[in-house]
Formats: C-alpha cells, structure tokens, sequence
C-alpha cells in the first residue's frame, strides 16, 4: 500500500507549541493558587488537551467529555448529542473546558449549559481554533489559540474520516482530500 503523503502545514508545529504554552501562562496567571478541573472535548481536543494541561502550573485535576453535532457528516446537523459525560463532580469547583475549534458553536453552547447546571464556581472555555465565520450561536472564549478563516482543518487532533489526527501541526485540506466524516469537529 503506498505511503499518504500528508497536507502541509497552516500553523506549524512551532506556531502551535508557542501558543499553546502562553495560554498555559495566562491560564496559570488568571487562576494562581485555585485548584483547576480541566475537561477536554473528546475526540478532537486530545492532544491540545495534553499539551495545554503540561503549560498549567495549579493543581488540577482532569476529566473528558464527548459531544457531537457532526455524526458522519461535514456539516452540522444542529442536534447536538453527548456519547460520554464526566466521571468527576465540578460542583463548586473551577473548571477549564477545553477543545479543539469553534466551527458553529452549538456544541459547545450545549457542552456549556450542561456543565454549568453542575454549579462549578467559576467555568471558563480554551479553544485552540475558532472561525468566526460560520457561527451560529456565540460561545464567551476565555483562551484563544487562532483564528482562522472558513477552512477545513486537520492535524494536531482534529481529523477528516478519522485521519491526520496525529500530524503535530495543523494543516488545510482542500475538497478534493477531504473524506466524507468528520467525526469531532465542533
């Protein structure tokens, strides 16, 4: 079988890996001294997760949850359904909910009402990607990584038909690559 050859890169993996520790800095800075709950978005936030959660110096403690409006499909279906929810109570707690990109914002305004009818103290949103463009409903980003325009993204977590999830940067894949799921993206 031959090799794939992968997309090149639109924020490289020094671009990504700089950004990513100076969110860990204003994260640590914001909550110094304040025990943190850090919750990553699964599948596609994983890797952002890990390296963001090395960038924090609190103690914290870390859990996942999964929630799509995608199913097997480029585009949203406007349904949005969670697949696996917490195993910590953040009741009381401060929590940093974390993924990978703001495409619609559905996700995420469902992840976030969810999480807040669990009283945490305080709740705060780290996005590494977000694309104005295509939002429907306002999502209130704490932490920021990039914007980018309206472009199908891949690569450090996020994926196309399951693929590129492990490319340490993140790249563009044009229409013709792109496979017909996307199995995470928000």
């Amino acid at each position: 079988m031959a090799e794939r050859k992968n997309p090149a890169p639109f924020l490289t993996e020094v671009q990504v890996a700089k950004r990513v520790k100076e969110l860990g800095e204003s994260i640590t800075k914001d909550l110094k001294g304040k025990p943190l709950v850090c919750i990553g978005v699964l599948k596609g936030s994983f890797i952002f997760f890990a390296d963001l959660v090395r960038q924090i110096h609190l103690p914290l403690s870390i859990d996942f949850i999964r929630a799509s409006s995608y199913g097997n499909k480029t585009t949203s279906s406007g349904s949005v359904k969670i697949s696996f929810d917490l195993s910590l109570s953040i009741e009381e707690k401060h929590v940093l909910l974390i993924e990978d990109i703001v495409d619609t914002g559905l996700t995420l305004r469902h992840l976030l009402d969810h999480l807040k009818h669990r009283n945490p103290k305080s709740l705060r949103l780290c996005v590494l990607l977000l694309k104005p463009g295509k939002l429907y409903k306002p999502v209130p980003i704490d932490y920021l990584g990039f914007t980018i325009d309206d472009r199908f993204v891949v690569g450090y977590g996020l994926d196309a038909g399951e693929k590129y999830r492990n490319l340490p940067y993140v790249a563009s894949l044009s229409t013709s690559r792109r496979k017909k799921s996307r199995s995470e993206e928000e």
